[in-house]
Parts: structure tokens; C-alpha cells; sequence
């Protein structure tokens, strides 16, 4: 069973994932990381999270940022966003991370903090193991 699925927007975000696998890296928690985006294989997304069995979802995406709110539609689930600086410094991933319907929780860590989604991750796991 993986605990925690990292889901890349696209392949260029790799570094930030980088990140937060370094982070769980030193847990005993599991993970995968995979690259679906909202735009381009909506289909494979919802099938992706209608089946995964992860606890906590760690959604990456910069310009748009739709995946944290594509991904948070789709499950009761908890789902991190980590905006990606691509364009803007990164402000345009941060305020379509942020700004969710009523209903459509997100959670969002710092512009490229990946990191920090994984240490986010970690907090409410260990918060349902207690």
C-alpha cells in the first residue's frame, strides 16, 4: 500500500518532487511519484485517483495550477498543492492553489517547496496512526 502518491503536473516539476522524496525518504512511509496532468490526460487522473489506495495526495503544478483542484474534486482524500515558479515567480501557481471552491479544500505549501508537502504529508499521517 503507498501512503503518500506525488503527483507531477508534468515532468519539468521533477526537481520539486525531488524534494519532497528526500523528505520521506528518511520515514517509513510509502510513496510514488507519477506524472499526470489535468490537462492533458484528465481521463487518466481521475482513474489514477478513483483507484489509488494513498492516504494523502501531494499534487505538483506551476502556471495555472489546476491539478491541487482537479485532484481535490475527485477524492475526500487530503491534497497538498506545491505551487511551481514557472512563470511570474511563481504567484499565478500560488493564487490558483489557494483560491479552491467551498467544498474543494486544498492545502498549499510555499512556491517550489516541495519539502515542505512532504513534511505536511508526514503530520497527517502521524496524526491518523495516533
Amino acid at each position: 500500500m503507498v501512503q503518500i502518491s506525488i503527483i507531477m503536473g508534468s515532468e519539468s516539476d521533477r526537481a520539486i518532487s525531488d524534494r519532497a522524496v528526500a523528505v520521506l525518504e528518511k520515514t517509513d512511509y510509502t510513496y510514488e511519484v507519477v506524472v499526470i496532468s489535468a490537462h492533458r490526460n484528465p481521463d487518466d487522473l481521475d482513474e489514477y485517483i478513483k483507484n489509488s489506495d494513498a492516504l494523502v495526495f501531494i499534487t505538483i503544478a506551476g502556471l495555472s495550477a489546476a491539478l491541487p483542484g482537479v485532484a481535490a474534486s475527485k477524492t475526500k482524500k487530503p491534497v497538498i498543492g506545491v505551487p511551481v515558479s514557472a512563470k511570474l515567480g511563481g504567484l499565478d501557481a500560488l493564487l490558483s492553489v489557494t483560491q479552491m471552491p467551498p467544498g474543494v479544500p486544498v492545502a498549499a505549501v510555499g512556491v517550489d517547496n516541495g519539502a515542505n508537502g512532504a513534511h505536511l504529508a508526514i503530520r497527517i499521517l502521524d496524526l491518523l496512526e495516533k
